[in-house]
């Protein structure tokens, strides 16, 4: 299926969101989703469901000020 990530289109076989994040690589990295625009908890990614044309935003934390 066909996914919008981080503004680039992405073929993904996974369709739970924490599936996703560990085919894209991400596994157990403490990153930040939202899914169209709406905020994913950590505890909520193995219930949320995504459908081609999603839009999916991946954000880790950074350091500095």
């Amino acid at each position: 299926m066909k996914i919008v990530v981080n503004g680039e289109k992405v073929e993904v076989t996974a369709t739970q969101l924490d599936a996703i994040l560990i085919e894209l690589g991400h596994g157990e990295a403490k990153v930040a989703t939202a899914l169209n625009e709406e905020f994913v908890p950590a505890t909520m990614r193995a219930d949320t469901a995504l459908e081609a044309g999603d839009r999916l935003e991946i954000v880790a934390p950074r350091q500095g000020g």
